[in-house]
């Protein structure tokens, strides 16, 4: 896409119910139906310099970044907001690679960024999703106890659930077979409040938004440099084109440490990507998963292991795994990057983590090679299921925050800056709580 700013706002003026009117890129799904005309665009352009002004730039294109613009806009409609996407088009790589799960707060220690802003979030999630005729659907979902073992850390997360008002209930076993036929279990909690949506229509509405209230969003524009000065901070891409703007707002995602480096702040977090792949069930046996089917976690592993999600476009996935990403779009073991797998390699963070569960670790991988030891992961929640039920799904890309102890960073992440704000770790929930996230940022922003 050129860099180059259209002077003639006419241009822009549109009243098509489509999202082309706010993004060229070749999908349109039908169930996005943005219902406003685009005002002319802020952005100031110094031809000479090849340099865009603005107020505000938002550098990434994720579903963080997109409601982080659209909230500034909401509450300074005058404010000239530019986000910056490195890719060709909105909610490339988590955004656009997650389950599609609109999350209940239940797991989360209360009062943490993540409880706090998942429920605020969920809530604002399913009105935006009304407003712009987005499906989605609150379908609720089952944890499932299949042991003994499980039975306290089942209650656990009830209490939790309690904490933060989220409306959940433990269940029998002939309850759970009301619910869910083909899972054995010896008892669950549901949780009725869990959704499912499709998080790149609410990326693609998003960005139309933004669009109609005046801002604008860059693909193409990937941020290699940035200096920050006393007045204004000036950002260039690999391409050498430039934005300048009084401040800026790091939402990179699987980059946001790179960035946050680049501005001149060393995070005390470096990010680690882990690849989470999928399955599918084939086409006549969707039957075995109703909804949402989830295990108990376990503590000693930091993800939520294998489990089961209707998407609301059709279909059931299973998964993920979470295994080591060769890149930090490592979308398949073929995608190899040796500059990103040395920079993970070198850290003491990873290392030290890698030591803590080197067993689940090995696992992890072996599942991810071998479909029959994924198959019985599965089979922990539904017995009935077999290999040929299963076909190869997608995969996606978790950009997570480890500390050089070799922790998992447990909450969101935000840090202050000269003339910026950096998020620096926003894994699950974040897409649900995306909302509330942006509502913090232009606080912190604004304080």
């Amino acid at each position: 896409m050129p860099f180059a700013w259209i002077p003639d706002a006419g241009e822009l003026l549109r009243t098509e119910n489509c999202p082309q009117a706010f993004d060229t890129s070749p999908a349109c799904p039908s169930k996005v139906r943005p219902q406003f005309m685009v005002r002319p665009i802020k952005m100031i352009q110094d031809a000479q310099n090849d340099c865009a002004r603005c107020d505000v730039a938002v550098v990434g294109g994720g579903i963080v970044g997109l409601a982080t613009a659209m909230t500034l806009l909401d509450q300074s409609p005058d404010l000239r907001v530019l986000v910056l996407e490195a890719e060709t088009e909105v909610a490339r790589h988590q955004s656009g690679h997650n389950s599609g799960v609109l999350h209940s707060g239940l797991y989360y220690k209360p009062g943490s960024l993540k409880a706090v802003t998942c429920r605020t979030g969920k809530s604002l999630m399913e009105d935006f999703c009304r407003s712009e005729n987005i499906a989605w659907d609150r379908c609720g979902k089952v944890v499932v106890a299949t042991t003994a073992e499980e039975l306290p850390r089942l209650d656990a997360i009830a209490a939790r659930a309690g904490e933060n008002g989220v409306d959940h209930r433990r269940i029998d076993t002939d309850e759970l077979r009301d619910l869910e036929p083909a899972v054995a279990g010896l008892a669950a909690l549901h949780v009725p409040e869990t959704g499912i949506v499709n998080y790149r229509d609410v990326c693609l509405a998003m960005a139309g938004r933004i669009r109609a209230k005046g801002g604008d969003v860059r693909r193409g524009f990937d941020v290699d440099r940035i200096d920050v000065a006393s007045t204004s901070v000036r950002l260039t891409s690999r391409q050498n084109r430039r934005v300048e703007c009084d401040r800026f707002i790091n939402c990179g995602g699987l980059r946001s440490d790179r960035v946050c480096r680049s501005a001149g702040i060393t995070p005390e977090v470096k990010i680690v990507p882990f690849r989470g792949e999928y399955y599918e069930l084939v086409a006549g046996s969707e039957h075995l998963c109703r909804n949402l089917i989830y295990p108990v976690p376990d503590p000693s592993f930091p993800f939520l292991g294998v489990h089961f999600t209707r998407m609301i476009d059709g279909g059931v996935e299973c998964g993920p795994n979470a295994v080591l990403a060769m890149s930090r779009s490592g979308y398949t073991w073929r995608d190899f990057d040796f500059g990103d797998l040395s920079e993970t390699l070198r850290f003491g963070g990873f290392r030290k983590l890698a030591m803590k569960h080197w067993k689940m670790g090995v696992g992890e991988i072996y599942r991810s090679l071998r479909k029959e030891a994924f198959t019985k992961a599965l089979q922990k929640l539904i017995p009935s299921i077999r290999a040929e039920h299963l076909k190869p799904g997608r995969s996606g890309v978790r950009a997570q925050a480890v500390t050089p102890e070799g922790d998992l960073f447990d909450d969101f992440l935000i840090r202050q800056g000269e003339r910026s704000l950096h998020v620096l770790n926003a894994p699950s929930p974040a897409a649900t709580a995306s909302l509330a996230i942006a509502k913090e940022i232009v606080r912190r922003l604004d304080a």
